[in-house]
């Protein structure tokens, strides 16, 4: 039997980046990831039709983890602009870029999945000894000393540690008989690639809708010569109505998505990759027990309406790495209870604060009755006046805050 103080199950963005975040601490540490490694060529030749909005808080954590060097492709945006179809109120935050931005500029990145993961493969390759892919976890079973894992190639491992970074499904939660709430919003969401017939100028743009939101994300085009002009979007509906756009064909579509959009940068040329899938919001009745923590969607899944989905993950990374590493310096302790409960009790709060959030505001920016839309419209002009305010939902948005009490926070 092959033991490692601490084994990951997960080798995606929030497993790669605790995983390498405590190997600089020279932690021996294991990742087994059932995915098999990336084709860089097949990865960069590909647009893929999604993006994950990574905040300031995260890249400062992928440049910490030696990953940022790696990403091949993204594109920064340097402004939000948020609005409602039936509203009289707007937020902005930032300001548009007619050329490349500094990045002191930027608010966030837009990456595309596969680029992100194929850096954090690369990272991995060249700094986890013990990093695993194509590999599967038949069986766990927790141990006096901490948990036995029995591997689809009949390897046995043992770790005083165990960290299930394995998705919304987790086969480590399911393992260890930790129930999950979860909330059925009763919409889906449609993401693809579109092609717009006016630049985006590093702009994110999201309008509410009667049906839900709408977002534009800054893509980048794998062609320079259409950089500017591609776009991921995020479309909410009733699972009804997505059913129903996702039945026409592209013209048809292109047509309803430019209509309902309010005909945004003049309407949409291209679309590529459409996709649907449903939203619910999840969350683990609890994120630990003896040696075994839950991080990213292992634990939570939240609905996408802020993007900060995996920006939470890597905050669990980031927090669950640093009360590990503190109190190993501290009192020569690795991964007990006591430890464990200090990272659920801060992630936990936080992350069902975010969730429970994202939830209220989808319902009162669905709303159509005429005393929430002149309040909503109201309270969106009172934040635009105010720099204080605006300032305060930018630093929840960035993240770097939370960071500010732990290593990585320089």
């Amino acid at each position: 039997m092959i033991k490692h103080s601490t084994v990951i199950v997960g080798g995606g963005l929030v497993g790669g980046l605790t995983a390498l975040l405590l190997a600089k601490e020279n932690i021996d540490v294991a990742v087994l990831d059932a995915a098999p490694l990336l084709d860089e060529n097949q990865v960069l030749e590909k647009m893929n039709s999604r993006v994950l909005a990574l905040s300031q808080a995260t890249i400062h954590l992928l440049k910490i983890a030696g990953v940022w060097p790696y990403i091949a492709r993204y594109e920064p945006y340097t402004a939000m602009h948020v609005w409602n179809k039936n509203g009289y109120g707007e937020v902005d935050f930032g300001q548009e870029s007619l050329k490349p931005p500094s990045e002191n500029e930027w608010l966030g990145v837009m990456v595309e999945p596969s680029i992100l993961n194929l850096a954090i493969q690369k990272t991995m390759l060249a700094n986890v000894k013990n990093y695993h892919t194509q590999i599967r976890v038949k069986h766990l079973a927790q141990e006096i000393d901490g948990w036995r894992i029995q591997l689809s190639n009949n390897t046995s491992l043992h770790t005083k540690l165990l960290i299930g970074a394995d998705g919304a499904n987790s086969f480590v939660r399911q393992e260890a008989l930790i129930a999950m709430k979860v909330l059925d919003y009763k919409q889906s969401a449609i993401g693809c690639a579109i092609k717009t017939r006016k630049p985006h100028h590093h702009v994110a743009r999201q309008i509410f809708l009667p049906t839900g939101p709408l977002a534009y994300l800054p893509l980048k085009s794998p062609t320079a010569t259409e950089n500017g002009y591609w776009q991921s979007i995020v479309w909410t509906l009733p699972t009804d109505v997505c059913n129903e756009y996702m039945s026409l064909d592209n013209q048809s579509f292109i047509e309803k998505l430019s209509q309902e959009s309010l005909y945004m940068l003049e309407g949409v040329t291209e679309v590529e990759n459409r996709a649907s899938f449903p939203l619910k919001a999840r969350s683990a009745e609890k994120y630990v027990q003896a040696g075994l923590a839950l991080i990213g969607d292992a634990a939570h899944v939240i609905h996408p309406l802020a993007g900060q989905g995996v920006n939470i993950g890597c905050l669990d990374a980031a927090m669950l790495s640093h009360i590990l590493l503190k109190d190993l310096e501290r009192s020569g302790v690795w991964a007990n209870i006591q430890t464990l409960r200090k990272y659920e009790s801060l992630r936990r709060h936080q992350n069902e604060a975010m969730m429970h959030g994202m939830s209220i505001m989808g319902w009162l920016q669905a709303s159509q009755s005429s005393s929430l839309i002149w309040a909503r419209s109201f309270g969106q002009r009172v934040v635009m006046k105010s720099p204080k305010l605006k300032g305060f939902f930018l630093d929840q948005a960035n993240g770097m805050h939370l960071l500010q009490r732990t290593r990585y926070h320089n």
